[in-house]
């Protein structure tokens, strides 16, 4: 897949990882937090260090919007955007099929799958996770 063709200093590395397939993210050398959105310090301890790292995918469902109305050409209505808390901590947003919204409740585990935006780069999504890869870790 193709990179987006604009990143900044500070989120090259994960979107190189997202078309990866693995997605990255920054932690803080210093005190450990993991950052998202990646920026130039720590929003913690403002340490300037950090490493990527891969995230494990999996979160929790912390709440979703659906947008009736058609905003940018590549999302036509309805589109769905999800908040979610990974597993590591950082809050991401990022669309959930809308086959999967009537299933969606709060606290529903999900995991991190990537798509390919029209452009043809690839974005970071989400999907209900299944029962049996919640319980064994698999996802």
């Amino acid at each position: 897949m193709a990179e987006p063709r604009l990143y900044s200093h500070d989120d090259g590395v994960m979107w190189k990882s997202i078309a990866a397939g693995v997605m990255r993210l920054q932690r803080c050398a210093s005190c450990g937090r993991w950052r998202y959105p990646p920026g130039p310090s720590c929003p913690n301890c403002l340490s300037v260090e950090a490493t990527w790292e891969p995230v494990s995918g999996r979160g929790t469902l912390l709440s979703w919007t659906t947008f009736h109305r058609q905003y940018l050409p590549a999302y036509p209505a309805p589109t769905t955007c999800v908040a979610v808390a990974l597993a590591e901590g950082p809050i991401m947003i990022g669309n959930i099929d809308q086959a999967e919204v009537g299933q969606l409740k709060v606290d529903a585990p999900v995991e991190l799958i990537y798509g390919t935006h029209p452009d043809g780069y690839a974005l970071p999504r989400f999907r209900l996770a299944a029962a049996d890869s919640v319980r064994d870790g698999t996802n």
